[in-house]
């Protein structure tokens, strides 16, 4: 049996926790007080339960959400740009969403069916998009896999907070990825 649609204030409900939710957890991280989300959506509690019944159906949503955006980044990117430069600005947009997600993406990662989705594949499956279009032109080494994409990226976000020192050490990355140019 379909799953009976939303009343339009239940689904205004929901989007602002979600939208509450990623601002709160931007600033504490996974662990972030589920009351402040709450307060910050303008509901009480009992309604934040109800859309959510635990803390990881609302990290996946709020995860899930943040995922689909840097997919969609990617698709963007691949339609708009030159092959290596679509990836340098996935790679870039990468890098700040890992910088930003105060470990809720290992978090996720870890523990894929809390998701719903699994967040590695999706992740997988928008930095090969990318890729290969980019190793067909001749720009990126051949032997560089997506896998080495995402764990460059989240490397990068781990080794520092400050995103001047994230942007060199992309460009310090990107330097050994991509082919040199006659």
């Amino acid at each position: 049996m379909p799953a009976r649609a939303m009343r339009a204030d239940a689904r205004r409900n929901y989007e602002q926790l979600v939208a509450a939710a990623m601002a709160v957890v931007a600033e504490e991280g996974p662990d972030a007080s589920l009351n402040e989300v709450a307060k910050r959506a303008g509901v009480g509690a009992g309604t934040l339960y109800r859309h959510f019944p635990t803390r990881e159906s609302l990290l996946a949503a709020v995860y899930e959400g943040r995922l689909a955006r840097l997919c969609a980044r990617a698709e963007e990117a691949g339609g708009a740009l030159p092959p290596a430069e679509a990836l340098v600005d996935w790679l870039r947009a990468l890098v700040t969403h890992a910088m930003t997600d105060r470990g809720l993406g290992a978090r996720m990662m870890l523990s894929p069916e809390a998701a719903g989705v699994d967040c590695w594949a999706t992740l997988h499956a928008a930095a090969e998009r990318l890729l290969r279009p980019a190793q067909e032109a001749g720009a990126v080494r051949a032997d560089v896999e997506a896998a080495d994409l995402i764990a460059l990226a989240g490397g990068i976000a781990q080794a520092t907070p400050d995103p001047a020192h994230a942007t060199h050490l992309l460009t310090l990355t990107l330097n050994g990825l991509l082919t040199p140019t006659p």
